[in-house]
């Protein structure tokens, strides 16, 4: 039997922080004890000092890191990625993939069912795929290769959905032609499904909630609001897919909070309307995390779409535009919470277990409670990232 683990210093629980110690048993937080509690004996003890330990962070919307993207389709890659988002304290991923031909899509997924199964030691653990792309608006599609993105058909995505058990959620744009009937099936297959990259008005989000459709992909980028959609008519103005995300209580959403795609206004917008419940921290980070500047791809090696990778932004070749992002979720906590003002454990919450209830596994994830997996951070003062343990066994987050 493994010794038990007692961890002990300020901890982020979802509500607060305060001095406490955690028992950690066979992956699993058996107790939490007040401060100067004795560890059990014969337990491993991690002091935090003047630290922090946090729960594990989630991240919901994540293509590669480290040089390897999902959607390459190979071992190496998904191990590049899963090690290097261990790195920056996220402990649990949806592995995304992009708008891409039927082939590419299919070995992804394939390939995150054996990762979800057969865990990478030393990385990230694979919650399942978030199928995203190629069923976009070809008009809002921003940094994806445009050749492959194609409405819905049954023949293909019920290939996709024999995978329903490996599919965390799946994003439509519910006003293109056979966006229903797709929605429809992930729901009958128990698959949440998202919008994004869409052009829909306030009535097709009204329709896609009817649907199911319970959550909406990077706030304010690649959506319509009523600016973009006064281009097609004047009067009356109508509201899109920012507006009716903002109205349904039933959607929550997620914002890329690097500093680079949101500013802290719209930033505490979304929180003040969504709320930290509602509202989780991604990253959308691509193959150029922990990469030098320089010229990557977003999507798969073989017809991926470039990106540049300058100052701390991904940016598409021309430099005029955003391209996914270049950072991890322990980037994205520190950004938030400075831009923001908000709590650090009300940050901390929307990095951990906002995402953890919205892909239904906040019964298990997502905060340092007992009956929970031991997904646990040890933060420095200034939240870099000391040390990561997940199901109680500390990963070497080294090169």
């Amino acid at each position: 039997m493994t010794p038990d683990l007692f961890l002990r210093g300020r901890i982020v629980f979802p509500d607060r922080i305060e001095p406490a110690a955690l028992v950690v048993r066979d992956g699993w937080i058996v107790d939490v004890l007040e401060e100067g509690a004795t560890a059990p004996a014969g337990a491993v003890v991690v002091d935090a000092g003047d630290g922090l330990i946090a729960p594990g962070f989630i991240d919901l919307h994540v293509h590669g890191g480290a040089g390897g993207d999902f959607m390459d389709g190979t071992v190496d890659a998904f191990q590049k990625a899963l090690r290097c988002h261990a790195r920056h304290g996220t402990t649990r991923l949806a592995a995304t993939t992009t708008v891409a031909r039927h082939e590419p899509i299919m070995e992804t997924l394939k390939l995150t069912r054996r990762f979800r199964l057969s865990p990478e030691p030393n990385g990230s653990r694979v919650l399942g795929a978030h199928f995203y792309g190629p069923y976009f608006r070809y008009e809002a599609r921003g940094a994806h290769p445009g050749g492959p993105v194609r409405p819905p058909v049954e023949a293909e995505f019920a290939q996709y959905l024999d995978f329903a058990d490996d599919l965390v959620t799946a994003t439509i744009a519910p006003e293109i032609e056979g966006a229903k009937e797709f929605a429809l099936a992930c729901r009958a297959k128990g698959v949440r499904t998202n919008v994004g990259h869409s052009w829909a008005t306030f009535d097709q989000m009204t329709e896609a909630v009817e649907w199911g459709v319970r959550h909406v992909d990077h706030l304010f980028c690649a959506m319509s609001d009523k600016a973009r959609l006064r281009q097609s008519q004047s009067y009356p103005m109508r509201g899109g897919v920012l507006e009716a995300t903002l109205y349904y209580d039933e959607l929550t959403t997620e914002v890329i909070a690097d500093g680079m795609h949101l500013d802290a206004g719209l930033l505490l917008l979304a929180w003040k309307l969504k709320g930290p419940d509602r509202l989780a921290l991604v990253t959308d980070s691509s193959r150029a995390l922990d990469m030098p500047d320089g010229v990557y791809l977003i999507g798969p090696l073989d017809g991926g779409e470039p990106l540049l990778k300058r100052g701390g932004a991904g940016l598409t070749p021309d430099g005029a535009g955003l391209a996914s992002s270049v950072m991890g979720m322990d980037h994205m906590v520190r950004t938030f919470a400075n831009l923001t003002g908000r709590p650090l454990w009300e940050t901390i919450r929307m990095a951990s277990l906002t995402p953890a209830r919205i892909a239904g596994r906040d019964h298990d994830l997502g905060s340092l409670e007992p009956g929970k997996r031991a997904d646990v951070l040890v933060l420095d003062r200034d939240l870099a990232v000391q040390r990561v343990f997940i199901d109680g066994v500390e990963i070497q987050t080294g090169d």
